[in-house]
This record gives C-alpha cells, structure tokens and sequence, in this order.
C-alpha cells in the first residue's frame, strides 16, 4: 500500500532501510560513438587546410588570399580544434565534450556551405568535383561531409548528455537501524 508520498521500498531503496536505490549507470555507447565520430570529423576538417597550405605555390602569401578563403580555411581549422578537444574530452566523460561537438560540427558545415563561396564556385561544381573522387582530397571532404552531421547528432542526442552528467551516489555505509551511534568523548 502507498501513501500519499509514493511506495516507501522506492523512496528508501531496496527493503526500505532508508538509504537511496543505486542509480543505474546510463549507456555510454552513443557517446562514445559521437567521440569516435568527432576524432573522424577532426582528422579530415585539419586535413583540408594543411593540404591546401601545402598545395601553395612557392613566393605566395597567405595574406595575399582572399578574405573568404582564409575564413573558411580558419573555419576548418578551428572545427578541427574543437572536435579533437571535444572528443576527448567525451572519452573522458565530460558534458563540455558534447558541447565543444557541437559547436566543432557546426563549424565544418559552416565552412562546406562557405567554400564554394569562397573559391567563385557554385554548389553544384563543387559537390560534383568532389563526388567524383577523382582525389584523395575529394575523398577526404566525402568522408567528412559523412561524419560531421553523424557526429552532430550522436552529440546532441538525450542518451550521451545522460551519460555524461551521470555521476554514481556515493556508497553508504551498512549500519543497521537498531545500531545505537556510538557517542565520543566521556
């Protein structure tokens, strides 16, 4: 029978002793698939900038590109930084892992839907170049336009934020009830 406050064996934990239930320990296997996911997404958005510094031709600046281009080159760059902080940092159970996610896999769409822009393409040019995987590079921005909104989504999702606040009650001690404290001093 139950009270007006609910089941007294659920309020108490098991037998009704008066210590808490265990907390079940939520899965961590979204989260570990989004921090996996986001080391993916890392590798290939710091890919992309450092092929493209490295394709530069001898006795040119970077500071003679445009604006656009060093926008979304510094876009990937940064995702690159946040997914790879991000994602270590969800290895080691922390909510600002899945945050830094986020914001990391918001970057690298941000810096896609930019990079046509920036190099006076059009979308269609460039997702059909890059479709084609005539390159390792066209290959590398496949995988990453792959990765990035699974990451995205596996980061966002209420299971891995569950995972990642969950922290275990601390253990009580067995005393029984009947057990009178023992008093200090004299």
């Amino acid at each position: 029978m139950t009270g007006p406050y609910g089941d007294p064996a659920r309020q108490h934990g098991p037998g009704g002793f008066g210590y808490p239930a265990r907390q079940a320990r939520p899965t961590g296997a979204t989260a570990i698939v989004a921090a996996l996911l986001g080391l993916v997404a890392a590798g290939a958005a710091g890919y992309i900038p450092i092929y493209f510094f490295l394709k530069l031709p001898s006795g040119f600046s970077i500071g003679n590109l445009p604006g656009l281009v060093l926008t979304a080159l510094g876009l990937y760059l940064s995702a690159a930084l946040l997914l790879l902080v991000g994602a270590l940092s969800a290895f080691f159970r922390s909510v600002a892992g899945a945050v830094l996610l986020i914001f990391g896999s918001l970057m690298v769409l941000a810096a896609v839907v930019l990079e046509p822009l920036a190099f006076n393409g059009t979308y269609s040019h460039y997702f059909r170049t890059q479709f084609e995987f005539e390159s390792f590079v066209a290959i590398v921005r496949v995988v990453m336009f792959a990765v990035v909104p699974f990451t995205l989504i596996f980061a966002i999702i209420p299971p891995t934020l569950k995972h990642l606040r969950w922290r275990p009650s601390p253990v009580q001690p067995y005393r029984p009830r009947t057990q009178i404290p023992r008093e200090r001093g004299w």
